[in-house]
């Protein structure tokens, strides 16, 4: 889980690209698309492959966004991307950074989208942000773990500064679920996009 309230823990410096729409707005999908196509462009250009790392945990509902979104992303059918993180193989705290092994094992200039849940202040239960950058999985809960992702997209899904595991518990599935669909809906529509302007431009390796 990303600590929602510390906006700015990106891996690019100073100018933060960021979107930020609700999940029952008609076009948050279409948004979310766009954003992720527009600050991937940058990175899918010089990539071997593109990774979708889905951050999360079914034991706890609210932090079970990018485990959602990793299993909707992968059985959507054939797609030019690999996901790493679903319901069946999460990846959490005490796998990401042999996770993050492996990846670098596997490839050497992957483009990676990193999805997660977050808290943040009442009024922004339900918001959806893509941004460029990296976000820190686990520093909602004070777990020290590496920053993770070229494009960050998380969701908030409860309140935050107060008994996080507690809310975690407590946060409704309705709403994880709602907001996971359409956050897949929108990261298979971007990656879609750049995996497109990938293969035009020919094989990076």
């Amino acid at each position: 889980m990303y600590e929602g309230w510390v906006e700015r823990l990106r891996l690019l410096g100073s100018e933060t690209l960021e979107c930020r729409v609700h999940m029952d707005a008609p076009d948050a999908a279409a948004r979310i698309g766009g954003a992720l196509a527009r600050y991937g462009a940058p990175y899918i250009r010089n990539a071997d492959a593109v990774v979708v790392l889905c951050v999360g945990t079914d034991r706890a509902i609210g932090d079970a966004l990018g485990p959602l979104v990793g299993s909707w992303l992968e059985e959507s059918g054939p797609h030019p991307y690999a996901v790493l993180g679903t319901l069946d193989k999460p990846v959490h705290a005490a796998n990401l950074v042999e996770t993050l092994k492996t990846l670098e094992r596997t490839y050497r200039r992957p483009f990676v989208v990193a999805v997660d849940a977050c808290l943040g202040r009442s009024e922004s239960v339900g918001m959806l942000t893509v941004g460029q950058g990296s976000l820190r999985p686990g520093a909602g809960v004070n777990k020290q773990l590496p920053k993770v992702g070229h494009v960050y997209v998380t969701g908030v899904v409860n309140v935050g500064g107060f008994m996080e595991y507690f809310v975690l518990q407590n946060t409704r599935l309705n709403l994880v679920m709602r907001m996971a669909k359409v956050a897949a809906l929108g990261i298979a529509q971007g990656l879609g996009a750049l995996c497109r302007q990938w293969s035009a431009a020919g094989d990076p390796t």
